[in-house]
């Protein structure tokens, strides 16, 4: 396992940050860890990169205890805070020389440079200081000091926080290409890039895991629930009348001719409508499966 934690706790004052919370990361996975603001996210991640102690429990990265090998572990980890802090008033290549210093990387320096600038899109840019980047050559470049020592392990908090659509695209393209190597400890609140990116996602609320799982998995929970069909009649139909349909549950109104109709059976209730349209005199103009989205399924798990 490249992570490990068990019954990790972290106590402010009164407040428990995070309580008692257990996971593994395998190598090679890519996880999301997503929850509402406050919810422990980042307290995690900085234990995890020995930036702060936890108060109780234990880690293990690459096997190693977090507590006794605190810096031998942070050869092993890049780390993208979610501020990202870099001196602005540095050149690219000026700052990254200066990183590699203190990772000790000796000769390997200029290569390792090279690499990492071609690897994260920074060629264009590298002779520029990094206060006139954009956010989103800013953000390449705080992904590109977390990879320069070359980790096994990437913690990313927020990495795409405050970019442009085309931004948020090209960095998580860079990081989807980057985990085919190494594991991926992703912290979003982007769905859209849970989804996008990564093999599992763990979802901690008030500092509590909920859920744990392949993204598969969760879905295929969340449809277990209920299945909800996307009608458009012709006309109106009476809503007494199609919350009598055989396996109907709830019925809900979105125009006079568009109807969400719910139901808890697992079998497939599409025929049926079908039948009640035809009995009464209807014609089904469309008809579509509603699929819950992750960000339903996340409502769901942190109200």
């Amino acid at each position: 396992m490249s992570i490990q934690v068990k019954d990790l706790t972290k106590i402010y004052g009164t407040q428990k940050a995070i309580d008692q919370i257990s996971f593994e990361i395998k190598t090679g996975e890519i996880v999301g860890f997503v929850g509402p603001n406050g919810a422990g996210k980042s307290t995690t991640m900085k234990i995890l990169t020995g930036f702060i102690p936890p108060s109780s429990g234990e880690a293990k990265i690459n096997n190693l205890d977090l507590i006794e090998n605190s810096l031998e572990i942070r050869k092993h980890i890049g780390y993208l805070p979610e501020n990202n802090p870099l001196y602005l008033d540095m050149y690219v290549k000026e700052y990254l020389e200066f990183v590699s210093g203190i990772y000790k990387l000796g000769k390997q320096t200029k290569s390792r440079i090279e690499e990492i600038i071609e690897q994260t899109g920074l060629t264009i840019e590298r002779k520029k200081k990094i206060g006139a980047l954009s956010k989103g050559y800013r953000q390449r470049v705080g992904l590109a000091q977390a990879l320069i020592h070359d980790p096994s392990i990437l913690i990313l908090d927020e990495p795409t926080s405050g970019l442009d659509p085309n931004q948020i695209i090209e960095i998580r393209n860079l990081i989807s290409s980057i985990g085919k190597e190494k594991t991926v400890l992703l912290s979003t609140h982007i769905m859209q890039e849970v989804e996008a990116i990564c093999d599992r996602i763990i979802i901690i609320n008030k500092g509590k895991i909920v859920a744990d799982d392949s993204i598969e998995s969760i879905y295929s929970h969340a449809k277990d629930q209920y299945i909800t069909i996307v009608v458009e009649f012709d006309r109106e139909p009476e809503q007494k009348e199609l919350e009598q349909i055989d396996l109907v549950d709830k019925v809900a109104k979105i125009d006079h001719k568009n109807w969400l109709i719910q139901s808890s059976s697992k079998e497939d209730i599409r025929q049926k409508i079908f039948n009640f349209a035809v009995q009464s005199n209807l014609s089904v103009l469309s008809m579509q499966k509603k699929e819950k989205s992750l960000e339903e399924v996340f409502q769901e798990l942190t109200k």
